[in-house]
């Protein structure tokens, strides 16, 4: 008899003996998410069904149930700025983060083409908004909320995005790595299939003082470079699947105040939880998964973390 796969929200695990931070969630995404595999937005996260969704307020109390008080919300397409924008100013739990994703911005620059991902361009009716203007929605929110403390996620992703489309992603990248300079503010990066490439832009333009490679997805190299540059990475799920010994050596060699963790909810799942939805509540299993990796301390492993999260992103008060 075959196994039957299991759905919807993981019971919420063993609390973390110290708190730590969620340097990266899309709770905007999180609210609206069904465990039949539903998915909308936030405004619809309280419509009538079998799996009604928690709501935001939930979601917050569940995490700091188990040692996860305090989040990075990260809005990366105009809707999701505009819904991060109202978030943190009413939730002290929230900074947020904000920026046009890379594959947002191929988009918006008009740019429809066949990626090595395969698959068909599906712009939505957000995408007639040129990319300059939406550049400039971004640099207005930063500018106008005091709990905006990130400009990202923004870099280069070569595996959606083919020649035309990497071009618009290098460009908006770079206006992103400015904004953030110009505003003091932390830098938060995509970069999947384009470790050289966003480390390029980086060392050609000047990183912003606190960089972040969020979702680190290299190895011991970059993690070398990252390292050689005083650049954070953060290890999401991905650390604790079995195949990714690249992961957890990278994890060891970066010294402990360059490391941040986070959810990439709803997304990347820890392992065994793959294929679930994720949450910031799941952020422990992240956070055990690193402390193995490294041979380290839990509770001395969540103190830095908490540590180093506050000097990326200031205080959450």
């Amino acid at each position: 008899m075959a196994r039957t796969r299991e759905r919807g929200w993981p019971a919420p695990p063993e609390p973390l003996p110290v708190p730590v931070v969620d340097n990266h969630t899309h709770l905007d995404t999180v609210v609206g998410w069904r465990a039949d595999g539903w998915r909308g937005p936030a405004s619809d996260a309280t419509a009538p069904g079998a799996d009604e969704p928690p709501g935001l307020d939930a979601h917050l109390a569940r995490a700091a149930e188990v040692g996860v008080p305090r989040m990075v919300q990260v809005g990366c397409d105009v809707e999701a700025v505009r819904w991060t924008d109202t978030a943190v100013r009413a939730h002290g739990a929230l900074l947020g983060a904000v920026a046009i994703h890379p594959n947002e911005a191929v988009l918006h620059a008009g740019v429809l083409e066949v990626a090595p991902d395969g698959l068909d361009p599906d712009p939505q009716p957000w995408h007639t908004m040129p990319l300059d203007d939406a550049l400039a929605l971004v640099a207005t929110t930063a500018r106008g909320n005091p709990r905006i403390r990130a400009i990202g996620e923004t870099g280069l992703d070569h595996f959606r995005a083919g020649p035309r489309g990497r071009k618009v992603q290098r460009e908006a990248f770079r206006a992103h790595v400015a904004l953030a300079k110009e505003l003091g503010l932390a830098l938060q990066i995509h970069d999947r299939d384009a470790h050289d490439e966003v480390v390029d832009v980086l060392l050609r333009d000047g990183a912003p003082e606190r960089t972040v490679f969020h979702c680190f997805s290299g190895d011991e190299a970059l993690a070398s470079v990252a390292a050689e540059h005083g650049w954070y990475c953060s290890f999401a799920g991905p650390v604790s699947f079995p195949s990714n010994t690249h992961l957890r050596a990278a994890a060891r060699l970066l010294p402990a105040e360059l490391l941040l963790v986070e959810t990439d909810a709803p997304y990347l799942t820890v392992h065994p939880l793959r294929g679930r939805p994720n949450a910031p509540y799941l952020l422990p299993g992240t956070v055990r998964a690193l402390a193995a990796a490294r041979g380290a301390d839990l509770a001395e492993l969540c103190t830095v973390l908490a540590r180093t999260a506050e000097a990326v992103y200031g205080s959450w008060e």
